[in-house]
């Protein structure tokens, strides 16, 4: 027996709902699960939670399922759902939550393992988000295949839904997740259209009637961790039943209950009694207080609602109840912060406000305003032609007020607070003039579960349909014709194309380098360009605002042979795929040779660094003249050149594309890309190996950050286990470590620890070992060395804490009296850099879970407070990027020593920005950062962390 299955997978908790063939009545599956240590009960939410015991903290047997095995994560002892947000809210730092959130979270490397974020201890294992999803999809499959062992889950029809504003990246990596939970076949469907399925289907006899007056309906779904909001036309078709188009969704938020409870809890944490005051709770604690915060939010907005409720905060280890402290929230805070916070009247129908950051308490980029009224202004301007076109409206009667839907369904467990949705049907209904009619959901917690069923059985022809198709248009960018505010673009698929059907830019035909490295910049855009839908293959000028940018496809593509590269016609093809991912392939066009009729398919990149967007400058012309002289100097044709020419190349590329500082990301890679492919010339001369590795290093900076940087970090790596030929030349050996330090931030982690095993030796192996230094083991100076290895930080954290403290060792060394000279002074300089480089709470390449522990940070401040910053000012400029200000719990440093940091900056007369990074969340300025990364970036390249 076959089923229609639907799965939400939500931020707070998951949900299957299925359907037996020809069955009328959608079931939802009751989930056995964990409620206590040793106890099953079930349910049909199962809290999208993950809870990592401790050793001893749970005896044998009491995590025990009614099924074994094994955790998709890799963990060995594992609590997931009920249980696990019990013992979360007892125990910090050992609850996973959120995982859905992260997954959109394209500032973290989403496939590694980061979760629990914050865990201060070593020992607490971590899974990627993509691996936490997959547990509760285990766990789902687990129970069903239990319940139904005659029709395992994985040989079932399902359907698993996500937000509408998820992106293809996004997307993607739930459908990982789902393959990590062995479910490798699916379809996607967007949560707020399922939301309106299951609504669609509960009133299928009488639905004509139902929606007699209607003519747009608004879906507002507001989950745990997202806001989605979708438009729906509603129409009559000839035979007098309604036909229901998607018309709009709006974009990606990061935003919702989980908000709303931290807000909460900053508020509760400002009150604990019992505490220091002022004192700031750690990222695991103050998780710990959210969840408490979201109880008590949920009482305090019931109907019989108390004036107040306590939430109280359990201590640990053997102080659990006696180092508790509690804090008040009344029925007032929650109206101030939840109702009036989150839902503001917004009479003037503003769009969101610019803030300098959102919150990140919690490590996720929740959005910055927090107003959901202002984003659904914002999305009703968007989409304001279609709404008018829907409601009838006179579009030359425009009064510039925002055209209104007549009909409003709420979805997401935030609007079980009755106070919440009467806010927002009430919002609609004053800026529409009219009462907006408010269809009613059974259930918002299961609703999206049992209309990805519905939305099936309309499929089969069993329920009614939403006409949809492709929620967003598809862009290819012109880079080379990008500028400013508006980027020129081609089309590749409209909004609303219907999944399954190929789109192929027939009238337009694309050069594709065959064998050689290519890049792809999409985009996407909820918004139609002028207010008009695009058609494929049309040249478009996007505002550059409007516009999302989807992962890079680079890739190097083969011909049939697999020989040589050529340049061959292609045009391109998109598709919609069946299960709800954006596919793009190039086909090769009759005359493209031996290659003719042959499809290659493009994917996107998941892991890669972000790219530099594609406003790039075109190329020189003189490029041709630099290449021809890079060519003469390491080409393979034998050239008599002397080694003044060797050594001038570089000002002979100056005097032919201008100063280097101005030379374009674009150009860089260029030059690079030249160099590289003559890598072996630089073996011809000590000369030679100096002036290309100089350049090398210096157009691949820094090392990411464009198109197949990925690509070319690949080929350079592959050139260091055969070191230097001319290893014994002082100079050679400084330009070997600096091309590593200036390209560090495209190394993978492996690659990083390769170089941090040269960093040690060169810098601490005793007389007998460096006797037995291997000949491709490059000999490197303190300050090469310093500089090279403090710019690893894709290595872990753990290992940043004894750099640092070995660094901290020997400056407390070196002498500090009334009269530094020069030589001191240069020494202090050298491992205060690397210090700060080590200890900095924001990383230029690293992701945001592998910066050195925040209680190391603390400790290395407490030492550099024995040095006085006026004589030694390199310290002051290390303490202000180990204390600077993220926003996120788990990296800052506390508030005392952060004051401590900035009286002194203040008492040495320390420039205003570095007082400024320590104080909030800002961007460095151009000085900092150079002086930070030893290197300017190359114009045009910005570090998006």
């Amino acid at each position: 027996m076959n089923y229609f299955v639907s799965i939400d997978l939500g931020t707070t908790n998951t949900v299957l709902a299925y359907a037996a063939p020809g069955a009328a009545r959608v079931d939802l599956l009751v989930v056995e699960q964990l409620v206590a240590p040793g106890e099953v009960g079930a349910s049909a939410l199962l809290p999208s939670m993950r809870y990592h015991p401790a050793p001893e903290e749970l005896a044998p047997g009491e995590l025990q399922l009614p099924w074994v095995a094994s955790d998709p994560a890799g963990v060995e002892r594992v609590a997931v759902g009920r249980l696990a947000r019990v013992l979360g809210a007892q125990t910090p730092g050992r609850l996973v939550a959120s995982a859905k959130s992260w997954l959109s979270h394209a500032g973290v490397d989403r496939v590694a393992p980061i979760l629990p974020w914050g865990a201060d201890d070593p020992g607490i294992p971590k899974v990627s988000p993509v691996a936490a999803s997959a547990s509760y999809l285990a766990h789902l499959r687990a129970a069903w295949n239990l319940r139904f062992p005659a029709a395992p889950l994985e040989r079932q029809q399902i359907v698993l839904t996500v937000p509408a504003s998820f992106d293809e990246g996004a997307r993607a990596l739930t459908l990982e997740a789902a393959r990590m939970a062995g479910l490798p076949a699916l379809r996607l469907l967007e949560e707020p259209q399922a939301a309106l399925y299951d609504w669609l289907y509960r009133h299928r006899a009488s639905l004509a009637a139902d929606l007699l007056d209607t003519r747009l309906v608004l879906v507002a779904d507001v989950g745990g961790g997202t806001t989605d909001f979708s438009l729906v036309k509603v129409a009559l078709a000839p035979d007098g039943e309604p036909r229901l188009t998607r018309i709009g969704v709006g974009n990606h938020l990061i935003l919702g209950g989980d908000n709303m409870d931290l807000a909460l809890a900053h508020l509760a944490e400002s009150r604990l009694a019992g505490g220091n005051a002022g004192e700031r709770l750690s990222a695991g604690r103050l998780a710990q207080l959210t969840e408490r915060c979201r109880a008590a939010k949920e009482q305090l907005l019931a109907p019989d609602a108390p004036e107040q409720v306590s939430v109280t905060l359990l201590g640990s280890g053997a102080r659990l109840v006696g180092a508790s402290r509690s804090a008040t929230i009344t029925r007032e805070d929650v109206q101030r912060i939840v109702l009036d916070g989150f839902l503001p009247p917004n009479q003037a129908q503003e769009g969101p406000q610019r803030a300098r950051a959102g919150l990140v308490g919690l490590g996720l980029p929740y959005a910055s305003d927090p107003a959901i009224t202002r984003h659904l202004a914002a999305f009703l301007r968007q989409h304001a032609a279609a709404a008018r076109a829907a409601l009838g409206l006179d579009e030359d009667a425009d009064d510039g007020r925002l055209p209104v839907p007549d009909a409003l369904l709420l979805n997401g467990g935030v609007f079980r607070g009755a106070a919440l949705a009467e806010r927002l049907a009430g919002v609609l209904s004053s800026w529409r003039g009219a009462p907006v009619r408010v269809l009613h959901n059974e259930d918002p917690d299961v609703a999206v579960a049992r209309g990805g069923v519905a939305y099936s059985l309309a499929r089969a022809g069993q329920a009614p349909a939403i006409e949809s198709g492709s929620a967003r248009n598809y862009y290819l960018l012109l880079d080379a014709q990008a500028t400013g505010e508006t980027l020129r673009a081609v089309c590749l698929l409209p909004r609303g194309a219907p999944a399954g059907e190929e789109v192929r830019l027939a009238e337009r035909s694309f050069a594709l380098r065959i064998g050689r490295p290519v890049r792809f910049h999409l985009v996407s855009s909820t918004a139609d360009p002028g207010g008009r839908l695009p058609q494929p293959g049309e040249l478009l000028a996007l505002p550059a605002a409007d516009v999302v940018r989807l992962p890079a496809i680079a890739t190097v593509l083969r011909s049939r042979d697999g020989k040589g590269s050529s340049e061959i016609p292609v045009q391109l093809a998109t598709v919609l795929s069946e299960v709800g991912t954006l596919d793009v392939f190039c086909v090769a066009e009759q005359d493209g040779g031996a290659d003719a009729g042959q499809r290659w398919r493009l994917e996107f990149q998941l892991r890669g660094e972000e790219e530099a967007g594609p406003g790039e400058d075109a190329l020189p012309p003189e490029l041709l003249d630099a290449i021809a002289r890079i060519e003469r100097i390491f080409g393979s044709r034998s050239q008599q050149v002397e080694p003044r020419e060797v050594r001038q190349l570089r000002a002979t590329l100056e005097h032919l594309l201008g100063a280097r500082e101005r030379w374009t990301t674009p150009l860089l890679r260029g030059l690079f890309d030249a160099l590289l492919a003559r890598a072996k010339g630089r073996r011809r001369s000590a000369e030679h190996e100096r002036v290309w590795l100089n350049l090398a290093g210096y157009c691949l900076r820094p090392g990411f950050g464009h198109a197949l940087d990925e690509w070319r970090i690949e080929q350079l790596w592959a050139l260091f286990d055969t070191g230097l030929q001319y290893h014994k030349d002082g100079q050679a050996r400084a330009e070997w470590w600096t091309l590593w330090r200036r390209v560090a931030g495209g190394l993978s982690t492996e690659a990083q620890l390769r170089l941090l095993d040269d960093f040690a030796f060169n810098l601490q192996a005793d007389a007998a070992e460096r006797g037995r230094r291997p000949v491709t083991l490059v000999d490197g100076s303190e300050d090469d060395m310093l500089r090279m290895g403090a710019s690893l930080e894709r290595i872990p954290s753990a290992y940043k804490a004894e750099i640092g403290d070995w660094l901290v060792q020997q400056i407390l060394a070196m002498p500090a009296g009334a009269r530094i000279d020069a030589r001191a002074a240069a020494r202090h300089a050298r491992y205060l850099w690397a210090l700060g480089r080590v200890g900095a709470r924001q990383s230029f390449h690293g992701a945001a879970h592998e910066v050195a522990p925040a209680a190391s940070a603390e400790a290395w401040l407490g030492q550099l407070f024995q040095l006085d910053w006026k004589k030694i000012e390199p310290a002051g400029f290390a303490a202000a990027h180990i204390a600077r200000m993220t926003g996120d719990r788990s990296r800052d440093i506390g508030q005392p020593v952060r004051d401590e940091v900035l009286r002194r900056l203040s008492a040495s007369g320390a420039p205003p920005s570095w007082s400024a990074m320590v104080r909030e969340v800002v961007e460095l300025d151009q000085a900092v950062e150079t002086r930070m990364l030893g290197d300017a970036l190359p114009p045009g390249l910005k570090l998006l962390r």
